[in-house]
């Protein structure tokens, strides 16, 4: 059974992964940077994609699951939200990166080069989103008659939506400011290469442990909040009231709650 679930998780991720990589490739088509408003866009589309599949995709399952066992909702699903969100939290104070468009690093302080801090500030993004896909696979493995199937491709589909601009946004701002263009492409692609990597060690963990799989759902869910309100609406929103971003979350959200409605 886990090798299964291990396979499906690997499809998922690798999906997501691979739109990553496409949208990295954009860099060998256009020459100029990314627009503020369409930066405002993509980073408004992926927060309202990220909100609605921690609801529909992790926390609204991991009830249903701890219910049917027998367990207590409260405990599985509030601890393990508030655990992933204090994982990224800690991940957020303590790995280098830098924010496109920033020019102040956070993290501790290291001496790394501007190019790799910032693909590691794209990762801190993506391994929510490997959590959540590998995780929604490796419950549809368990049972592909109940749905969950649909529900993780559809979950896949969103993120992949929203992965596309997020690997052209680290590529192309790369090649404006002079970075060799295959270069751009390499450091787009690799950060969607934490999807598969965290998505199948999230899914060995909740198949090595009896009655886990509810708390790391949540787990996955508080991660992706975080994300959501500490980097991408600010980013968003770029300093200033902005009904494109706002307008680009609740698109975001709407999208990811319709594929969810439909395929699930």
């Amino acid at each position: 059974m886990l090798q299964r679930e291990l396979l499906y998780a690997a499809l998922g991720t690798g999906f997501t992964c691979l739109a990553t990589v496409l949208g990295a490739g954009m860099v060998f088509f256009f020459k100029k940077d990314m627009s503020h408003t369409m930066q405002k866009v993509f980073l408004g589309f992926a927060a309202g994609v990220m909100i609605a599949a921690s609801v529909w995709s992790l926390l609204i399952p991991a009830m249903d699951m701890a219910e049917s066992r027998g367990q207590n909702v409260l405990l599985p699903v509030g601890g393990g939200f508030l655990l992933g969100g204090l994982f990224l939290m800690a991940l957020d104070r303590l790995l280098p990166h830098l924010h496109i468009g920033s020019d102040e690093a956070e993290g501790l302080p290291a001496h790394w080069k501007r190019t790799t801090m910032i693909v590691l500030a794209v990762t801190l993004h993506n391994i929510p989103e490997g959590m959540a896909v590998g995780l929604s696979f490796s419950v549809a493995a368990q049972d592909t008659a109940s749905g969950a199937l649909a529900a993780a491709l559809a979950l896949a589909i969103g993120m992949g939506l929203q992965n596309f601009p997020e690997g052209a946004a680290v590529s192309l701002p790369m090649r404006s400011q002079g970075v060799d263009r295959w270069k751009a492409f390499a450091c787009g692609a690799a950060s969607g290469i934490v999807e598969p990597i965290f998505g199948l060690l999230t899914v060995l963990v909740a198949g090595s442990i009896t009655g886990v799989m509810p708390w790391v759902l949540a787990f996955a869910a508080g991660a992706m909040i975080y994300v959501v309100v500490e980097e991408l609406i600010p980013e968003a929103q770029l300093g200033e009231h902005s009904h494109t971003g706002t307008v680009s979350v609740m698109l975001g959200f709407l999208v990811m709650m319709l594929l969810d409605v439909v395929l699930g």
